[in-house]
């Protein structure tokens, strides 16, 4: 890049780096995905500058730290005095290189500047496709033919376009903000499909916070980015609002909502967003999917996203976690696929989401982490972990002995099952059981089941849980026996 001297960079990189602080700067790092673990090590910052620019190249360095500057986010002055220099020389370079570009269909076929005709007809523009459809098509390896455009906008369930449906004139669709890049004083009418926990950022006065929204209307879908903690509890998945005063800003090439101090929501009737939308909503932010036998050879806090059959379900527990003065609650499942298997923890709300989940059933665990322990590798949630069920496991009717207690509460016990002369952990909801049997679920029901124990019961079971259950009575089974 000629007219940005490589020293020049470097110096402002340097000084980029060494403006964040300690925690600020690991995070910084784990954006890198080309730089090696090994090189990461490095604690000069004016080393690990020159790393940098080795292996990102001086342009593509200057995009990556713009990018990354804006999703920590460092959008502070003293930050981007040093970089946007750099950028808007980038930007500027790219409009040349664009107003220099000569595209065939924008040809003009004489002075008078008529459009070009083709067999004495004037030809039409390409029909564009949304950009969400095209993200969900690359995510899932499908062939974007263009004899399949028709179809689309024939199926159901499909986004619709603006000119198939009415879209009130005070309000703007989510494909008219992404085309124009503006609001033009109108209001964004969206259902929130997806969101994030809440995350914080550190300026030199203090811990701000900030969260992420998945928005998607009749016609396309956009990310938002909430600021403020008072205003996490107003958004709930699943709901329609109408935003007002956003501001609309460009990230990685994509357009981007922003909810500020001054923005307004309201709550509306439900924007009817297609399935298909909705599902790329979820897959437009999806980290890639690894086998598990790759997941092994992946660097510390790598995003991954996987598929595998639940082998293992261990149940909610609280505990402790280095600087926080309350327990958390966690829980863990084990996931095997064809090349191995692994075990995912999932925390704090993120444990919620193994409810109505079985063994047996065959699932998708978008957006984790990998965690390495010495040679052990598992995965941790992050803010936007999704399980998706593709497959429920089979439901088994059965007849099962309760032979051991091995934890129990009022919410739900974990028990020693056998079934076929194999015995293995399954749980129950502890107020079906204490019906079936008849005893007091507040009154010491932990020892008044040991003393009923062994248990004989026919069971519906579904993967390792117990969803129907009828007490074999003592005279029932001698019967049987007999």
């Amino acid at each position: 890049m000629s007219d940005i001297p490589s020293n020049e960079w470097k110096c402002s990189l340097t000084k980029i780096l060494l403006d964040h602080d300690d925690e600020q700067y690991d995070s910084v790092l784990e954006y890198l995905n080309k730089i090696p673990k090994s090189k990461k090590n490095i604690r000069n910052r004016g080393k690990m500058a020159q790393v940098i620019i080795e292996y990102y190249g001086e342009e593509e360095s200057i995009i990556e730290m713009r990018d990354i500057m804006e999703e920590i986010p460092r959008r502070d002055a003293p930050v981007q005095k040093l970089l946007r220099p750099f950028v808007e020389k980038l930007e500027e370079k790219d409009n040349t290189k664009k107003r220099n570009r000569t595209d065939p269909e924008d040809q003009q076929d004489s002075p008078a500047g008529k459009k070009k005709k083709i067999n004495g007809t004037q030809s039409k523009p390409e029909k564009k496709k949304l950009r969400s459809s095209a993200a969900f098509e690359k995510n899932n390896n499908i062939d974007s033919d263009s004899s399949n455009e028709e179809s689309e906008v024939d199926d159901p369930e499909s986004p619709q376009s603006e000119k198939s449906i009415q879209i009130p004139s005070w309000r703007i669709s989510i494909k008219g903000l992404i085309d124009g890049g503006d609001t033009k004083g109108k209001c964004v009418g969206g259902k929130v499909v997806q969101k994030s926990g809440l995350r914080s950022y550190k300026t030199s006065e203090k811990k701000k916070f900030f969260f992420y929204l998945g928005v998607a209307d009749e016609t396309d879908c956009i990310k938002a980015t909430v600021y403020g903690k008072e205003h996490f509890q107003k958004f709930q998945e699943g709901c329609s609002y109408n935003f007002r005063d956003v501001l609309v800003d460009k990230f990685g090439g994509e357009s981007i909502i922003k909810y500020i101090f001054s923005s307004k929501i309201s709550k509306i009737k439900e924007i009817q967003v297609s399935k298909t939308l909705e599902a790329q909503m979820l897959i437009y932010s999806q980290s890639p999917v690894y086998s598990i036998d790759k997941i092994q050879s992946l660097e510390e806090k790598t995003a991954v996203s996987v598929e595998g059959t639940v082998t293992e379900i261990i149940p909610v527990k609280k505990v402790k976690v280095t600087g926080r003065r309350a327990k958390v609650k966690i829980t863990r499942f084990h996931l095997k696929d064809e090349t191995g298997s692994i075990w995912i923890t999932l925390w704090c709300k993120d444990s919620e989401q193994l409810k109505g989940k079985s063994v047996g059933d065959f699932v998708r665990v978008i957006n984790t982490k990998t965690h390495r322990y010495y040679e052990t590798v598992s995965l941790n949630s992050t803010d936007f972990t999704r399980i998706i069920t593709i497959q429920e496991a089979d439901v088994q009717n059965v007849t099962i002995q309760v032979v051991g207690i091995i934890e129990c509460n009022q919410e739900e016990s974990e028990l020693d099952v056998e079934i076929n002369e194999q015995v293995q952990t399954c749980t129950v909801a502890s107020p079906l059981l204490a019906k079936v049997l008849g005893i007091n679920l507040k009154d010491d029901f932990e020892d008044k089941l040991l003393e009923k124990t062994p248990i004989s019961a026919e069971a519906e079971i579904k993967g390792n849980k117990i969803i129907q259950l009828k007490f074999i009575k003592e005279e029932e089974t001698n019967l049987e026996s007999e």
